[in-house]
């Protein structure tokens, strides 16, 4: 008799259902996420005629926490199942609504038996992936968030100390435009702290700003940076009331201890995640690649993955990332649509990856104005660019071979007209 396991998870609680080959209950209950819960779990499978040799699959909604990392440990099949796939199939045996945990632990055992040929076991990742997979998602939120908090900090700054978002503008040697980037910059935090409203701004001397430089890193061109920097905040400008400057200004700053601890978070996972790639086998080959470095080749590594049979062809993992377009054709009707269901986390690094291979001259930067010349807009163009890397990655670390660019980009020979006789 084939059995089948759905697992609902919860926070404070687990609801274990297993079902037979007919969809008819075997046993039903609630455990905690404790060793006594996963001994009651496993008691509970071994009444069900679980063994070794034909051990019961378990469908659950997440692929991470402590009882799928107890779960993985005991070498049992785990199929991630995404919620929006549970909720689809209890519409599709439900049509009055109703909900409880115990019915989708039920509807999650029914998806594996009807239909586990269409969903994905967990991946046999190495315990080093997924250390680094932990790192390099930990580093990309953290990035993530700084960027929003840059936002916050630029337009609490932009309604009432525009200085110094000039200060950091055009021209200031910081980059092009008031950029939100550059108020992470050590230069625009240690310079912010110490005139974070256009009073200070005005009072601040030479002197100050650069032992202010000094203390965010800077070791060249003080003295020209600290002038510059000091002649933007000292270009006259319209002024709050006094009382709501002030309160302006500890918001500001309150933003800038956020921004600063984040920052030192991002500095503190970068060393932790490049340590940690380097000692991959799969390191030098995804670093050969242009365009991937240790923090972007980690971060596809962790959404990769070191488990060779995970994707059963390049085609397989570019519809994962979301590089490989979508057909959609009903009758007389047919479009080729970008794909917006994938691994984002895969696909943002994709786009930067792209962009940093295609920004020098390479047979890379040739096929994306090849794409260019076709037609294709910058971000289509890079997406293509990024699926063919993508499909080439894939047949690297299948052969074990690293990034070879005449082989990636053959030469294309250009065609010759017959001279007229």
């Amino acid at each position: 008799m084939s059995v089948f396991c759905g697992v609902d998870w919860a926070e404070g609680h687990h609801d274990v259902a297993l079902v037979d080959g007919e969809g008819r209950l075997v046993a039903k209950r609630r455990i905690n996420e404790t060793p006594e819960g996963f001994a009651e779990f496993t008691a509970m499978l071994a009444e069900a005629g679980d063994c070794a040799e034909q051990p019961i699959p378990v469908a659950i909604e997440t692929p991470r926490g402590l009882l799928v990392a107890a779960l993985r440990a005991a070498g049992r099949a785990v199929y991630p199942i995404n919620p929006l796939a549970v909720a689809r199939y209890r519409e599709r045996t439900s049509m009055s609504g109703k909900k409880s945990d115990h019915h989708d632990a039920m509807a999650l055992a029914n998806i594996l038996r009807t239909d586990a040929h269409l969903h994905r076991q967990l991946p046999d990742d190495t315990d080093l992936a997924r250390s680094i997979s932990v790192l390099a998602r930990a580093h990309q939120d953290a990035v993530w968030r700084r960027t929003k908090l840059v936002q916050e900090l630029r337009a609490r700054l932009r309604e009432y100390h525009p200085g110094f978002l000039a200060a950091f503008g055009p021209g200031s040697g910081a980059g092009s435009g008031m950029s939100t980037t550059q108020l992470a910059s050590n230069d625009a935090r240690a310079v912010l702290a110490l005139a974070p409203s256009p009073a200070e701004a005005q009072r601040a001397s030479t002197e100050r700003v650069e032992t202010a430089l000094r203390r965010g890193g800077r070791q060249r061109n003080i003295p020209a940076r600290a002038a510059a920097i000091v002649a933007a905040l000292r270009v006259p400008q319209l002024r709050h009331d006094r009382l709501v400057e002030h309160a302006l200004r500890v918001e500001a700053l309150a933003l800038l201890d956020v921004l600063n601890a984040v920052c030192q978070s991002i500095e503190q996972l970068a060393a932790a995640v490049t340590e940690a790639f380097r000692q991959h086998p799969d390191y030098t080959i995804i670093t050969s690649f242009p365009g991937l470095a240790d923090i972007s080749g980690a971060i596809v590594l962790a959404e990769v993955g070191d488990d060779r049979a995970r994707f059963a062809d390049d085609r397989a993992l570019q519809a994962f990332a979301g590089s490989a377009p979508v057909t959609r054709a009903s009758g007389k009707s047919r479009s080729v649509v970008r794909r917006r269901t994938k691994n984002n986390r895969l696909a943002a690094v994709g786009f930067s990856w792209a962009f940093t291979a295609a920004a020098r001259p390479s047979p890379a930067r040739e096929h994306y104005l090849r794409r260019r010349e076709r037609g294709d807009g910058h971000p289509a163009a890079l997406r293509h660019l990024f699926n063919r890397m993508l499909g080439q990655l894939h047949h690297c670390l299948q052969t074990g071979q690293t990034y070879d660019p005449v082989k990636a980009f053959p030469h294309r020979p250009t065609h010759v007209e017959p001279l007229a006789a």
